[in-house]
């Protein structure tokens, strides 16, 4: 049992090793493909560096939402004795492929709204 949890961990630290890399790599782009825009034309006025502050804070608390909702989700699971998520799986995978669908679109658009409402409070 501990051997899994540990095989895990690595396979979690290894993707955040990855999006922290992407970030990085994303942070340090910015920069460079603004230079290469007012390259292309000289008429644009340079992209104020601000608004890639203003991104991350609403990145970070985007990702803090998250957290918290994660940490709440887990609390209901406890204190309600809700049944185990890989039950909860399992009862989705015998739903319809149209229920399925129905609710990865509704999924998707309450976190598009989360993300959105977290920039659109930080801007």
């Amino acid at each position: 049992m501990k051997a899994t949890v540990l095989n895990l961990s690595r396979k979690g630290d290894v993707e955040l090793v990855k999006g922290v890399m992407v970030f990085i790599i994303l942070v340090l782009l910015y920069p460079v493909v603004q230079h290469l825009v007012m390259n292309v034309d000289p008429t644009i006025g340079p992209v104020d560096l601000n608004i890639l502050v203003l991104v991350l804070l609403g990145l970070v608390c985007f990702m803090g939402l998250m957290y918290l909702c994660w940490w709440a989700f887990q609390r209901f699971l406890m204190v309600y004795e809700l049944p185990e998520i890989g039950s909860m799986v399992l009862k989705f995978n015998e739903l319809e492929v149209w229920e399925q669908l129905r609710l990865y679109v509704a999924l998707y658009a309450l976190l598009f709204l989360g993300a959105a409402g977290c920039l659109i409070a930080i801007c």
